[in-house]
C-alpha cells in the first residue's frame, strides 16, 4: 500500500466536490483533492481502514452526482499547522476509476452552462460579522474579479453583519450568491437559510456556508438547503473555487 504522503502528492485539484453518503449517512463534506485512483475528504468522521464506503461526488448545480464505492487506505488525525482529520479512499474498481478519470477532465472541459455573464455583472452577498474574515474573502472575491473576469465583468461585494440584514438586502435587490456564518447574533446562518429556501424568489439562490461549527451545524445546514459548507479555517484556494462554480464562472 502507498503511504499517505505518497498518495497525497499524486492528488490534483480541479474543482470543490461536494460529497455525500448514500448509505443512510445523514451529512455531507466537501473535497478538492482528487485523483484518478481515489480522493481525499478532510472530515471528522471515525472512519476504519479497510472500510467500503458508497459515495456520491457532485457539484451542485454543474455536475450530476457521480456514484462510486470507495476503500479507506488510510486516516489522518488532527494535526498541527493547520491540517484537519480526514480519510485517504482508494478506489479500486476499474470502472469507477473511469468515473473518476471523467471528473478530472471537467476542469479542461467543463459541463455546458450559461457562457454569459448576467447582466449588470455579479452580486455577491457576504454575511460575516468577523471583520478579519470579511476582509479575507473580500480579497478572494478582488482576485476572482480581476483574473478570472480579467476587469471586465462587474462584481459587486455587499456586507451583512447577520441574517436579519442579510435578508432585508436580499429582499431589495436581486444577488447571485450568498456566503453566510451560522453563528451570528440578531439571526442566525441557520434561520437565514430556512428563510431563503422558504421564499420564492430566492429557494434557488445558491448559498454557501462557511463556519467553525461541528458535524451537528454542517449536518443542520445541509439539510436546510446550503449547497456547500466549507469549515473554518477556510483556504484561499477552497473560496475561491467555491464561489467560480457557484457563479459558472471558468
Amino acid at each position: 500500500m502507498s503511504s499517505e504522503s505518497d498518495q497525497r502528492d499524486s492528488l490534483r485539484v480541479p474543482f470543490i466536490l461536494r460529497v455525500d453518503y448514500p448509505d443512510h449517512r445523514s451529512f455531507s463534506d466537501a473535497t478538492e483533492n482528487l485523483s484518478k485512483g481515489g480522493l481525499f475528504i478532510q472530515t471528522d468522521w471515525k472512519a476504519e481502514v479497510g472500510a467500503f464506503v458508497p459515495l456520491s461526488l457532485s457539484f451542485p448545480g454543474l455536475l450530476d452526482p457521480v456514484e462510486i464505492v470507495g476503500r479507506v487506505a488510510w486516516v489522518r488525525t488532527e494535526q498541527a499547522g493547520g491540517r484537519g482529520a480526514g480519510v485517504g479512499i482508494a478506489v479500486d474498481s476499474e470502472n469507477h476509476r473511469k468515473h473518476l478519470e471523467r471528473l478530472l477532465t471537467i476542469e479542461a472541459h467543463p459541463p455546458a452552462g450559461p457562457q454569459a455573464p448576467p447582466a449588470g455583472g455579479f452580486r455577491v452577498l457576504i454575511v460575516e460579522d468577523n471583520p478579519h474574515i470579511i476582509e479575507m474573502y473580500s480579497y478572494v472575491l478582488k482576485k476572482l474579479a480581476a483574473n478570472e473576469l480579467k476587469g471586465t465583468v462587474p462584481l459587486e461585494v455587499h456586507f451583512a453583519p447577520d441574517g436579519h440584514n442579510a435578508l432585508n438586502q436580499l429582499m431589495a435587490s436581486p444577488f447571485n450568491l450568498v456566503m453566510t456564518d451560522l453563528y451570528m447574533p440578531v439571526m442566525d446562518g441557520f434561520q437565514l437559510l430556512e428563510k431563503i429556501r422558504a421564499e420564492p424568489t430566492l429557494a434557488k439562490m445558491p448559498v454557501v456556508a462557511i463556519s467553525a461549527g461541528g458535524r451537528d451545524a454542517q449536518e443542520r445546514a445541509l439539510k436546510l438547503g446550503v449547497d456547500i459548507y466549507l469549515r473554518k479555517p477556510v483556504k484561499f484556494a477552497e473560496v475561491l473555487e467555491t464561489v467560480k462554480q457557484l457563479l459558472r464562472i471558468k
